[in-house]
């Protein structure tokens, strides 16, 4: 779903932004810690059963939405980042941080910029859109 650079500027991040839901449809966005291993992407924490992420998901809240972005510079203004949608599930999984318990986030749909090309072009905003195969 993501080209190669995409590929290797997530797994170059380590910050991300996940966003999930509660069963109240209140939205709930959280900074987070992720690895990335090419399809999937695993979010944890020392004590992740105790988030309001985890508890969503467990709710059965699994759609979410999830940022990787940074700022290449900051002069000339150097935006570029991957914004998903996607789905939830809690796995259990080794990683190089935290419990074993973590969220495995599948992404569906995805937008990139700055990455392939240039996040803007003739002052305009450019982005790459990419859906899941079926």
């Amino acid at each position: 779903m993501f080209t190669e650079k995409e590929i290797a500027y997530l797994q170059s991040q380590r910050l991300g932004r996940l966003a999930t839901v509660a069963p109240t449809q209140q939205p709930d966005v959280a900074p987070v810690s992720f690895e990335f291993d090419g399809t999937y992407f695993y979010v944890g924490g020392f004590d992740v059963t105790k988030t309001l992420k985890y508890k969503n998901v467990l709710a059965g809240q699994q759609q979410v939405a999830f940022v990787v972005d940074d700022l290449a510079s900051t002069n000339p203004w150097t935006p570029r980042g991957i914004k998903l949608h996607g789905t939830a599930e809690i796995v259990e999984r080794p990683g190089s941080y935290g419990s074993p318990t973590k969220l495995r986030i599948t992404p569906l749909r995805s937008w990139s910029w700055g990455i392939e090309e240039a996040a803007f072009k003739d002052g305009k905003p450019v982005s790459n859109k990419a859906k899941r195969p079926a």
